[in-house]
């Protein structure tokens, strides 16, 4: 994958993954967690109600049954959350990714960047046995106290310039924030994961 591209990686280069989408598809397993908790909540079938193949977010949730109360939407939140650990089996990991960070772990700073919150996260890395190989993990929590967006945030926290970091990111808005910042685009790979999208 790098090999591939014209990146030039030095000892002083910092290998930044994102989480969901690319290290890990949790597309599947994301959607079956919201499956029984729209289940449990309103008595719906989530999967006769959506139809497509992109991730299942809050905000889709809100525009297929508009009217949620508060109170329904953050139980179906809590008991998608609690739900996940269940649907583990279902994720699938990114083996190119994966040799990367085995092949660089050694020589460079390899930094997790996950818009995830820190436990669903946590149990994705021990689920596939990589929690220890981050050099330092970011999480949704980091970056609720910053007007920042997560990479601007994760360079002034490194100190680290835009130049010395390579990015592995599927989410094409957090690219377009990566490259606002004056990260090279030949800097930023968007790996593909090719997941079972069947919900069933």
């Amino acid at each position: 994958m790098i090999n591939d591209t014209k990146v030039i990686i030095t000892d002083k280069t910092y290998l930044i993954f994102d989480l969901d989408g690319t290290i890990i598809d949790t597309d599947k397993a994301n959607f079956l967690s919201y499956q029984e908790a729209v289940k449990k909540v309103k008595n719906m079938e989530l999967k006769s109600l959506y139809k497509g193949n992109e991730r299942f977010t809050r905000e889709k949730l809100n525009l297929i049954i508009p009217n949620l109360t508060i109170k329904e939407y953050e139980k179906i939140i809590k008991i998608k959350t609690d739900a996940f650990d269940k649907y583990l089996k279902n994720t699938k990991s990114n083996n190119a990714i994966l040799e990367i960070i085995k092949q660089f772990s050694q020589t460079n700073k390899i930094i997790l960047a996950t818009n995830s919150h820190a436990i669903k996260a946590n149990l994705l890395l021990k689920y596939y046995n990589l929690f220890n190989i981050f050099d330092k993990k970011y999480y949704q929590e980091s970056y609720l106290k910053s007007k920042d967006n997560k990479y601007q945030y994760i360079l002034n926290d490194l100190n680290v310039t835009p130049s010395n970091v390579i990015i592995f990111e599927d989410n094409h808005n957090e690219i377009d924030k990566a490259i606002n910042l004056g990260i090279p685009s030949e800097n930023i790979i968007n790996p593909i994961i090719k997941g079972d999208k069947n919900y069933e």
